[in-house]
Formats: structure tokens, C-alpha cells, sequence
């Protein structure tokens, strides 16, 4: 596919010429262009719900694309330097299951880090694969997990040689890349499918400052959310393959079973205006976004109390590179939480940044942002830095141990299941998972041995009113274990 026009937009152009056809319309939606939802409509405007389409010839078909659809995943394949693309409308999350059920089949193993969005356990459990947890490293001045390491993975390699994949985070939420090249050649060398969930690392192909991607290193398949960092909107992402170990029949298949027939041509037209802008000027745009989160790091480096991490990281543990447009932020030096730091930009200064956990704050700075709006971030903090004064520099509460799988979570997930006290939860096998959100890391899954630790660091969360998913108990004061009511 060398050679094609990136300048194109093929699905845009034909939904916006059928919208200029003036289509009487017998298809769904019932909406009928907004006439149907006239105070939506007046509110997000007309043109957004005539482009609301459904799938017809001149529009193609999701499904089963041979039209502009087609047209369009082969420029954002290309793009991104893959044999195949396709279009998704339910975010990342599709791509990641759709990966893990294309590598793997029931009972297989697949080894990935413990710091694995909660989607990879969906896919684990659709497949019916059994995960191989590696401890990622922990940094333990920010209390956050950070990337795996070569010699991690060759000893999970060696005590599972069976496993058909490997699944790797690039870069994680806090922009934290593993050596995604060694990883990959090793993972190959024992005929083991490199796939990777790439949700925070849609921009990086299209500027040098960035970490490698999966696609550059010749992994076979990664999942990107086009909509946090590449422009698209919400919910709208973009899978990609290129591998001699994984047919495109199979994924495709797959793809078909958990897809929805009713894509939305509004997110996908956003992928195909996306891709063109990545692709034609994605190196300028995002040298820009990079300025800015230089620039606010420095800033945010001379204020006392504050720390911003970025490339300093690079050589420790865990961290082979770093994607710089992450800008995240440790407050221990205030004596605050971030979780704390977070209300306050939201509530006092009308600032909401990307997530918090217990001692850092994290920003993404994208394409969009502008200087005022870096200004706005640094005087704030600096504001609540004088306001709170340097405090006493305590150590991060350390992550629990990776728990024991004691039954796979496929197994667990049909397993009879009852509710206890959180408190009394303590030996018990989690009948579902427990998870901090953002950034979506389970605290504990199903098939898992509840620790007195996991009970502690759940309570701990609950303390700092951390937002806790997961669990039937909206609150997680009850949780439900195996076994029979």
C-alpha cells in the first residue's frame, strides 16, 4: 500500500454527499436527521445527525466493507505502517478483546502485565485464554507500576513456553514505554504473538520524539484510541495488524462477533479526518503539543512541593522510554492526595485533568491544546502550592502483590458466586474484579485470592473516595466471592 493519498477522505466524502443528495429517508435512525430530536438537534446542530447514516451501497458496510469503509481502513493501515486496519465504535476495549480472542483459544496462555486495563481481562475471559501475570516495576517515590523488562519476560517465557502471546502495554497511562523492540524479538524467537494495547499511543508514529509503537517494531497486532490522543471523537479507535502468526480471516471473524451492525458514521468519518490530519500533518501538530508539555513541565518543576515527571524516568526500572505529552504530576510535596489536587483544580479553578490516584495528578496534552490553556494549569497549581505550603515528604503506599489465581477467570466468571462484609472477603476466591477507574488497573480479578493487603488498599481507596468499578456493591463495601449463597 506504499503510495496511497493521505489527503483523501473517502468515507467523509461520500456521507457528506449523502447529505447533499437530500435523501428522502425510510432507514433508520428514527431520528430522521434531527427533525425527530429537535432540541438535540438545535443544540448540536443539523449537520452532526444528517450524518448520522446507517449502512447502504454508496455508504458501505461495516461489517463487511468493499466500499469507501474499505477504502478508508486501507489508508489508516498505511498510515500507520500495518497490512490492516479496521474501524471500531466501542473504543479500545473492542480492540483489545478482539486481539486476545484472535491470539488466543480456550486454554492457551497468554503472559501480560499485572497493570493491564480492565479490557484485557474481558478478552481474557471471552477467550477462555489463562493469563500469566508479570510484575511490572514499581516506582516507589510515585507509588505507580511502570513497564516490564527483557528479563521479566524471558523468565515468564521460560516457566510458560507454551504461551501463544504476549501482551504488552505502549505506553502505559502515565506515558511509561517498555523496550517494545527487544520484547517483541524475544516473544517471536518462541513463535509467540506480540500484541499490544496501544489506547495512549495513537499519535506517537507521526513524530521521531516519540516511543516506538508496536507496528514500527513489527508486532502483530495493537489497539489505539484514536480519540484520546489522534483527534477523533470518543469512543472511536482503530486495530491494526500486520503478523504471519495471526490471519486477517481469523480476526475479522472475530470482529464480526462482538461488532455492532450499526456503526456510527459520525465516529467513523472522525477516524477518517483524523487519520488524514495524523498523517499529512500530524509532525507539526504534534511538535506543538510537545512545546507545550516541555514547557508546563519546566514550570511545573520550579514551583515547590511539585514534581513533574517525563524523561527523567528514562533508564530506571521499567521505564525504556517516555511519551512526554503525559504530564504527570506528583503532589506529595503538598500533603495532598491527588485525588484532593483534582477536586480543586475542578471545583476552585475549573480545571479537570485526565485522572489522580493517590499522589500524583495526571494531564494529557494533546493536538488541541493551546498556551492559554497551559498558563491556566500552571498558575493554578502554583496558586494551590502557596495556599498549601511544602508538607512533610511521606512515602507511597506500595501496591499490593500480584494475588494468586486459584481458578481461571473464565471459570470464575460462570462460578455460583455469594456476597460478603469487604472485611470478612479476606481468603476468599473475588468472584469479580475490583478496580480503581481511571485508571482501570484491577486491584483484584476473578479466580483470585483475596488478600488481608488487597481488603486494606480497597479500604484505603474508599478513604480517599477514590471512583471503584467492578463490583455489584457500587460503594465495594460488599463484594461477591465464589461459592453458595
Amino acid at each position: 500500500m506504499v503510495g496511497l493519498n493521505q489527503d483523501r477522505t473517502p468515507l467523509f466524502d461520500a456521507v457528506k454527499k449523502y447529505i447533499q443528495d437530500n435523501v428522502v429517508q425510510f432507514h433508520v435512525p428514527g431520528h430522521k436527521q434531527g427533525r425527530g430530536i429537535k432540541e438535540f438537534c438545535d443544540f448540536v446542530g443539523e449537520h452532526v445527525l444528517q450524518m448520522d447514516a446507517n449502512g447502504m451501497e454508496e455508504l458501505d458496510f461495516a461489517n463487511n466493507p468493499t466500499g469507501v469503509i474499505y477504502e478508508a481502513e486501507r489508508l489508516i493501515a498505511n498510515a500507520f505502517g500495518a497490512q490492516y486496519g479496521y474501524f471500531l465504535v466501542n473504543g479500545t476495549t473492542a480492540g483489545v478483546q478482539a486481539m486476545i480472542m484472535s491470539a488466543c483459544e480456550p486454554g492457551d496462555k497468554i503472559i501480560l502485565p499485572r497493570n493491564a486495563h480492565k479490557s484485557t481481562i474481558g478478552g481474557v475471559i471471552l477467550s477462555g485464554a489463562m493469563p500469566v501475570y508479570i510484575q511490572p516495576e514499581i516506582n516507589e517515590r510515585l507509588g505507580i507500576a511502570m513497564g516490564i523488562t527483557e528479563e521479566s519476560l524471558k523468565k515468564a517465557i521460560k516457566d510458560n513456553p507454551d504461551a501463544k502471546a504476549v501482551f504488552i502495554i505502549n505506553p502505559t497511562y502515565y506515558g511509561v514505554a517498555s523496550d517494545m523492540k527487544s520484547i517483541t524479538r524475544i516473544a517471536h524467537r518462541h513463535g509467540m504473538a506480540v500484541i499490544a494495547d496501544e489506547a495512549h499511543g495513537a499519535h506517537m508514529s507521526f513524530h521521531n520524539d516519540f516511543p516506538l509503537t508496536a507496528m514500527e517494531v513489527g508486532a502483530d497486532m495493537s489497539a489505539a484510541s484514536m480519540h484520546k490522543t489522534g483527534g477523533s471523537m470518543t469512543q472511536s479507535s482503530v486495530l491494526l495488524l500486520r503478523s504471519n502468526l495471526i490471519a486477517p480471516g481469523r480476526v475479522k471473524q472475530i470482529l464480526n462477533l462482538t461488532h455492532t451492525t450499526s456503526s456510527s458514521y459520525v465516529l467513523m468519518s472522525s477516524l477518517d479526518i483524523a487519520r488524514k490530519q495524523l498523517a499529512t500533518n500530524g509532525s507539526e501538530l504534534l511538535d506543538d503539543a510537545l512545546q507545550l508539555a516541555r514547557w508546563a513541565r519546566d514550570e511545573i518543576n520550579s514551583i515547590d512541593g511539585l514534581y513533574a515527571f517525563g524523561k527523567d524516568l528514562v533508564g530506571t526500572p521499567g521505564c525504556f522510554d517516555f511519551d512526554e505529552t503525559k504530564l504527570g504530576i506528583n503532589v506529595m510535596g503538598l500533603g495532598l492526595t491527588g485525588y484532593q489536587i483534582e477536586k480543586k483544580l475542578r471545583k476552585e479553578y475549573k480545571i479537570q485533568v485526565e485522572m489522580s490516584d493517590l499522589y500524583n495528578i495526571l494531564c494529557i496534552v494533546s493536538i488541541g491544546h493551546r498556551k492559554e490553556d497551559m498558563d491556566t494549569l500552571v498558575n493554578a497549581l502554583e496558586d494551590i502550592a502557596i495556599k498549601q505550603g511544602v508538607r512533610e515528604y511521606k512515602a507511597a503506599t506500595m501496591l499490593p502483590h500480584n494475588p494468586q489465581m486459584i481458578v481461571s477467570p473464565r471459570d470464575a466468571f460462570y462460578s455460583d458466586k455469594k456476597v460478603v462484609a469487604l472485611e470478612d472477603s479476606v481468603g476468599e476466591i473475588a468472584g469479580e474484579m475490583v478496580m480503581a477507574y481511571p485508571p482501570g488497573i484491577p486491584v483484584v480479578c476473578m479466580g483470585e485470592r483475596i488478600s488481608k493487603d488487597i481488603v486494606e488498599y480497597i479500604k484505603l481507596l474508599k478513604e480517599e473516595k477514590c471512583q471503584l468499578q467492578g463490583t455489584a456493591d457500587p460503594y465495594a463495601n460488599k463484594i461477591r466471592v465464589l461459592g453458595k449463597e
